[in-house]
Parts: structure tokens; sequence; C-alpha cells
């Protein structure tokens, strides 16, 4: 979302040391693969748990997603803090990584998203529905982030850790959250799960809307809890195809 153009102090913890190339590979690659799959624009980002410790993050700095290379990534500690001095400006929402990795030590992923179709749901009572099998993760339950609750009124942007807080409680145990009036936040065990989460998630929110204007106020015939646990469990395993593409056209120019 917005950035901060004070940097902020820097982390009195020490580096890491380098992440594994293949995972700022990655993480380059989503930033682009969700640019180009328009589930982000020039806002929106998505981080990754350091792999050398689970106390460490790589997200790059604020930066629209599509223009994010290797040299773009930073390595934050969970206080969403830059572990090294910098002068370049960090996103805002940053605490939105740092506060889901310290509640969620099995979310190795996190995209924040402006993706459109997903906004209709986050304002309206009716809860999004599983259409078809690649949005299965959607049958686990998708609650929605009232930032008013956590904060009354504000700029809705989650810019500092209590806020941050408040919405790795809304997502609980879940695999997203809707955040009102602002997007949405999607987490999973891996670069290219998160990426298809995301994608999925959006689509699937245009595919509802499409369905409860067919149904006229009628049933639809969403996926059921069991289809979706059993979907679910395989998914991990058949998303490798769709990444493989998604990633080659992303770093086709580098």
């Amino acid at each position: 979302m917005a950035t901060s153009h004070q940097p902020p102090a820097t982390s009195h913890a020490s580096s890491a040391g380098p992440a594994d190339p293949l995972l700022i590979e990655d993480l380059v690659a989503a930033n682009r693969i969700l640019a180009q799959e328009g589930v982000l624009d020039g806002w929106g980002h998505v981080s990754v748990r350091h792999d050398r410790d689970p106390n460490r993050f790589l997200l790059s700095r604020s930066l629209a997603p599509e223009l994010v290379t290797a040299a773009d990534i930073l390595e934050f500690d969970l206080d969403s803090v830059p572990v090294e001095v910098m002068e370049r400006d960090l996103y805002t929402e940053r605490f939105i990584h740092g506060e889901i990795y310290r509640a969620r030590p099995d979310v190795k992923a996190i995209v924040h998203t402006h993706a459109p179709p997903v906004i209709p749901f986050g304002v309206i009572r009716v809860p999004l529905q599983p259409m078809y099998h690649r949005a299965a993760f959607i049958a686990l339950g998708i609650p929605v982030f009232e930032i008013r609750d956590a904060a009354g009124i504000t700029d809705m942007l989650i810019r500092d850790p209590a806020l941050g807080r408040a919405l790795a409680k809304s997502i609980a145990d879940r695999p997203a959250v809707l955040m009102r009036g602002h997007g949405a936040t999607v987490v999973a065990p891996s670069i290219p799960r998160v990426v298809g989460r995301s994608i999925f998630l959006a689509l699937n929110a245009q595919l509802q809307a499409q369905a409860m204007i067919m149904a006229q106020g009628g049933p639809i015939n969403y996926l059921h809890p069991d289809e979706a646990l059993l979907i679910e469990a395989r998914e991990g395993y058949g998303l490798g195809r769709a990444w493989k593409a998604w990633k080659r056209r992303a770093l086709k120019q580098e």
C-alpha cells in the first residue's frame, strides 16, 4: 500500500545470512506473476519466511510488484524492522507480514492484495464459498477483518504492530482474511501455494458474484466440505505444473 518515507530504526537482531538464491528467485517471480494476473497492481506485496531462520522474513523494498528484482529484497525481523541500515522506502503495511509470521509458525509465505473482485465480499453479509476445485481452500473459512473494531476510524492501513496483531488474530488458522474496504491477506506453506491461492481467491470471488446474479436468489451448488478437504490434501502436489508456467512467463525477460 503506502510507503514509509523515513526508514525505521535498524533491528538489533543480526542477519540470518544469505537466503537460498532459489527462494529469492521464487519471491521475485511471485511478485511478477501476481502483477501479470491482475491480483497485484502498483500496490500490494509478497513475502516469504527466511529459509535459515523462522524469525526472519524477506520482502521487497517499497516498489510496484512487477518491477521487483532480487536486488530489492530485504530481510526483516518479526517486528517488521529491517536488519540492515538502508536508505530505501519500505512498505507501510509490512506489519501484516511480521505479525502473521509471529502468530502462525505454519505460514511460510504471505500476499497482501487489493484485487477488486474480493472487495464486495468484505462489505456484504454473503460469505465467500468455494465455487470450483481450484478454490477449495475457501471451504476452510475466510473471515472478514473490520479495522474499526481494532482501532476505530483509521486510514485503513495496517501501519503498526498493534494493527498487524489484530489482523493476525482475525485470520486465526484460516488460509486468508478479507479486509473490509481494503482487500485481502492470503497465507500458505509455500510461495507457489500462496500465489495460487491469491489468484484463485480473486477468481472465485468473480465467479461467485456471477453465479449469484444468475441464480437470482436461488440455490448455488458450492463444493461440499468433504470435497474441499480431499482437494486440499493433494493441492500441494498438483500446483507444480501451473507454477512452472507462471514462473517461466514472469521471468522470461530476465
